[in-house]
């Protein structure tokens, strides 16, 4: 018994070795409530609307969205390689969304956990999101999916 446990546990955490930081798929930027809202345009219109991002622009080939929270040791090395890919490549710019201070914001795009990264293209819709700190290869393969 004690061997299919520990089997299992294995299994897990492969699992979540492999996966962690991984970019796939998108979600659906949620409608504000209420009967009054309009309906959000794009991603990035649903993060300047709430506010943490009064001075940064919309890269013009991709824009980095990190959210993460001041206890999160992962959203440290997220920073470090979100920041190098927008040093390294023209046109992408590094936005960081304090998760804690805009829960709105995480519960309206369905962050689930920090750090979070979501790639937008040059339009502020999202392309694609990853759970986990990415790597700065999987940072440059994702932004490959950006038009």
């Amino acid at each position: 018994m004690l061997l299919l446990v520990v089997a299992a546990v294995a299994a897990y955490g492969g699992w979540w070795a492999a996966s962690n930081g991984r970019f796939r798929g998108t979600h659906r930027v949620k409608g504000a409530e209420g009967a009054t809202a309009e309906p959000v345009e794009s991603t990035w219109d649903a993060v300047v609307a709430a506010g943490p991002t009064r001075a940064a622009a919309l890269g013009e080939r991709a824009t980095l969205v990190q959210f993460s929270t001041s206890f999160c040791a992962p959203c440290r090395a997220a920073r470090r390689v979100l920041t190098d890919v927008a040093e390294l490549v023209p046109g992408v710019v590094h936005v960081e969304v304090d998760a804690e201070h805009h829960l709105e914001l995480v519960r309206r795009l369905g962050v689930l956990r920090t750090p979070t990264t979501l790639v937008l293209g040059p339009d502020g819709h999202e392309v694609t999101r990853a759970s986990g700190a990415p790597t700065k290869v999987q940072v440059l393969n994702a932004l490959t999916q950006v038009s």
